[in-house]
């Protein structure tokens, strides 16, 4: 890692002297979930390395985690209802709360201040202080919560698997402000908020479809499309459920996995109609937009789920298969897109790849690594 001595020069000045904890760059770091063993392998970036790894996380099977605006600190949420602050900087836990009995992800106010977890047991969602973990709201909701996401001021948005509405929270005041924004569909699995903070999409298992919420509209209300996708075709067993925050916005369109199908679809961004469908190896889980390209990257559900591949936006078709080994998990891009980190599970590596070339560059040892988190997702919204 590039460390800095930018405390020095501050001491240099009157007023200013060195801190307890030395200062160094935390833009190249990032966690990996190490998911049997409920630890995380901190990695910096551009030495393609692990520096550390923080143990005692509890139950990872099926975690994610955000950052801190600062990237200083990560927040992790586990599958057994812990909430996690990890250091970046000491590979420390500094708080930890079992605030739910499982949970299924979690999100950071814009302004840093509030985290916020959706909850399957016993539903809602819990929003705590991200200075101290005090519980600051308990939003109750009529079963499992899913898809929450973080919107610009200060407000979170989240669907219900069970009673199939969304809901919009603003905790900008004094108190929150919640309102349910209809009913979105039958069983939403997942939702994602697009890369400009306009849309929310949710995914839906339980009927045909993808339902869309316009976030810039005064009064946001749920509008439905893809109602026809694959009703010619036979849906086969759904071995992993697809994960929405993979979903990818590139060449002006979404990039939507065809549950029970080996397919991409692609949808016009403006019209909400779909423009395309690409068949693929297998299920999609994610499909991630290589920064700064027309690309975008495919991982996919059991028992096909030891291939990537590379789609090109302008012309709908794969143009690279790749192998890194037993089960792919999880992809995660450098900030400006020049490699690409595989989590492969079953060999216990990440496996990372030049994305111009397709060469391998790097392996790195892990412990049945999962998901992949670099710090520079403290700067994006709806991660």
């Amino acid at each position: 890692m590039k460390r800095f001595l930018a405390a020095a020069a501050l001491a240099l000045l009157p007023g200013f002297g060195f801190s307890e904890t030395p200062c160094c760059a935390t833009g190249d770091l990032g966690l990996i979930i190490e998911r049997a063993t409920g630890s995380l392998l901190v990695v910096d970036r551009s030495d393609r390395a692990a520096i550390g790894r923080v143990e005692g996380l509890g139950d990872l099977s099926h975690a994610s985690m955000t950052y801190s605006p600062d990237e200083r600190f990560a927040y992790v949420f586990g599958r057994d209802g812990g909430l996690t602050k990890v250091d970046m900087l000491t590979h420390e836990i500094v708080a930890r709360t079992i605030q739910a009995g499982n949970s299924i992800g979690g999100a950071i106010s814009d302004d840093g201040k509030l985290v916020a977890v959706s909850n399957y047991t016993p539903g809602g969602v819990k929003v705590f202080d991200a200075d101290t973990l005090a519980l600051v709201a308990d939003i109750p909701a009529p079963g499992k919560t899913i898809g929450l996401a973080d919107l610009p001021g200060r407000r979170f948005i989240w669907a219900v698997w069970d009673s199939g509405e969304a809901y919009l929270g603003d905790f900008s005041g004094a108190e929150p402000v919640i309102t349910n924004l209809g009913h979105i569909g039958k069983n939403p699995f997942d939702a994602v908020v697009t890369d400009d903070a306009h849309t929310y999409l949710i995914g839906l298992f339980g009927e045909k479809g993808v339902t869309a919420i316009d976030l810039w509209d005064d009064t946001p209300k749920p509008t439905r499309f893809l109602n026809d996708y694959g009703k010619d075709k036979e849906d086969m067993p759904v071995y992993k459920m697809p994960h929405l925050q993979g979903w990818a916005f590139t060449e002006g369109q979404f990039v939507l996995p065809a549950v029970g199908q080996y397919d991409l679809l692609w949808v016009n961004r403006e019209t909400l109609e779909q423009v395309a469908t690409t068949p693929v190896h297998g299920q999609p889980v994610f499909i991630i937009a290589q920064p700064a390209s027309p690309y975008v990257w495919v991982n996919f559900a059991t028992p096909r789920n030891g291939v990537v591949q590379v789609v090109d936006s302008r012309t709908h078709q794969v143009v690279k298969t790749l192998e890194p080994g037993k089960a792919v998990l999880h992809m995660e891009f450098a900030p400006r897109g020049a490699e690409v980190w595989v989590s492969v599970r079953d060999e216990n590596k990440i496996v990372i790849y030049d994305t111009r070339t397709f060469e391998k560059k790097a392996e790195i040892a892990a412990q049945a690594p999962s998901g992949i988190f670099f710090t520079a997702r403290a700067h994006q919204p709806g991660l």
